[in-house]
């Protein structure tokens, strides 16, 4: 029985398929028949296929994220963790951003954490790694490239030009191949700003554990893509993985070493770990377990989807799961969201079945590979024409009309005016020149208040006895 005057609906996560079920269950249910409550640490949603264009410039950051408030007037968005749930009772624990966590009772329960970066116990990995999950990272990634440029330009030292003038991308999926692409892109373009940098100067490493890249477009394709990176001067190490980087020194399984002062992380995504806490069976690779309409196994009232999923794929067979990709993410939580609302209102639930429509990847301006499947045909792009696939897929698939206006502008204005190269470094640490500056005063200021007083001085002379 819950707390509150109507049923609420909880959604875990604001992610992909946390804002697309919130609102279709916010379109589909009557006023006033629930109350959906969407928790995530973040106050918006990241579109992560725009990722690796936010890092090379191509689109503005602002554009690749989407406000949870604005997008859902009616639902109640917390900002916060929801770290554990209770199902006996039916409460989920959020801890806020700020104060006391406190409980949040409800009646059905969407989990939709989405994935975090899988990584492995590399010594100085936690140190020196740069991630690819959130936009945060991205703008990071684009500062700190940049600011590598600025430090090879002001050196005389060929050490540290060496350094900084190395990049190291470890993962060869569809977030390594991208953006080692974009990222070379942007840096052969900001060399021509430096007069003592060129593109010959730079060095671009591609590592990967597997025996090829770009695994979702197929094989023919995989090929084509490492074959054009080699081409633009990328060093790909395929069947080998990293041993170590502490402080930078990049040690590889096959026994390369370099020096970098970039180490991008793009190798694989994991089910978050927050999961064992919340009471529901998990898969082996610790996914939450759903049948094929999206409820968790031996759980009423309870749905599951996207990248913390394993969801039965109806369309390639029976012991097949549904790829975590945003194609999959965003199909199921439409269907989510309507087997929300049926089970609300005592109706049979539908199964999701989606056979896969294929794969896009871009590699930098005007370079991409597609697969499209038409039928039991399969169209295979490459080049430019793979490249406008790629943007016109993602172009219509990004949440909102508001952005697809925003990101359609964007490529619009590059196309007659040249990229940006400034790196705003200091953004991530906004305070610093105000505290060099503040400091010293403050400092002087509590020495002069932790003097002893002056001994008060008589205001007559003493007179004589």
């Amino acid at each position: 029985m819950s707390t509150t005057e109507r049923p609420r609906i909880l959604v875990v996560g604001g992610g992909y398929v946390g804002l697309y079920a919130a609102r279709r269950i916010l379109k589909k249910m009557r006023y006033g028949e629930a109350t959906v409550t969407v928790v995530d640490p973040r106050s918006y949603m990241t579109y992560q296929p725009f990722l690796p264009e936010a890092a090379a410039g191509s689109i503005s950051p602002r554009h690749v994220v989407v406000p949870l408030r604005r997008v859902l007037p009616g639902a109640e968005v917390l900002t916060g963790r929801v770290t554990s749930i209770d199902q006996d009772r039916k409460v989920a624990r959020v801890e806020p951003l700020v104060g006391e966590a406190y409980e949040v009772p409800f009646d059905y329960l969407v989990v939709a954490l989405g994935a975090v970066s899988r990584t492995f116990p590399v010594p100085g990995l936690a140190e020196v790694g740069i991630g690819m999950k959130g936009v945060e990272e991205a703008i990071g990634l684009r500062n700190h490239v940049l600011e590598q440029l600025d430090k090879a330009e002001s050196t005389t030292d060929p050490d540290i030009r060496r350094k900084a003038l190395t990049f190291v991308f470890v993962g060869g999926g569809f977030a390594g191949a991208e953006t080692i692409g974009e990222v070379e892109d942007l840096a052969r373009d900001a060399a021509k700003y430096y007069p003592s940098i060129s593109r010959d100067d730079m060095r671009f490493v591609l590592v990967d554990a597997a025996d090829k890249i770009l695994p979702e477009v197929g094989p023919e394709l995989g090929k084509w893509g490492l074959r054009h990176l080699q081409q633009r001067g990328i060093e790909v190490y395929l069947g080998t993985s990293l041993e170590s980087c502490v402080d930078g020194h990049v040690v590889l399984k096959n026994g390369l070493e370099v020096d970098s002062n970039t180490l991008v992380w793009t190798a694989g995504v994991k089910p978050n770990p927050v999961l064992k806490e919340y009471g529901l069976p998990l898969g082996p690779r610790g996914h939450v377990d759903t049948t094929p309409t999206l409820q968790v196994q031996g759980m009423d009232g309870v749905w599951a989807a996207g990248d913390n999923a394993q969801v039965p794929d109806l369309a390639v067979g029976e012991g097949a799961w549904c790829p975590p990709n945003a194609q999959h993410a965003l199909r199921q939580a439409k269907v989510l969201g309507d087997n929300v609302v049926s089970e609300m209102r005592g109706f049979p639930q539908r199964e999701y079945k989606h056979k896969n429509k294929g794969a896009v990847a871009g590699l930098g301006l005007h370079k991409g590979v597609a697969m499209i499947n038409l039928g039991k045909m399969k169209l295979k792009l490459k080049g430019r024409l793979a490249w406008y696939m790629h943007r016109g897929y993602h172009g219509m698939a990004v949440p909102t009309f508001n952005r697809k206006i925003r990101v359609l502008a964007d490529w619009t204005l590059a196309m007659f005016l040249k990229r940006e190269v400034v790196s705003l470094g200091a953004i991530e640490s906004p305070r610093d020149e105000f505290y060099e500056a503040a400091a010293p005063v403050t400092a002087a200021a509590q020495a002069k208040s932790a003097e002893p007083a002056p001994a008060a001085q008589a205001k007559e002379p003493a007179k004589a006895s």
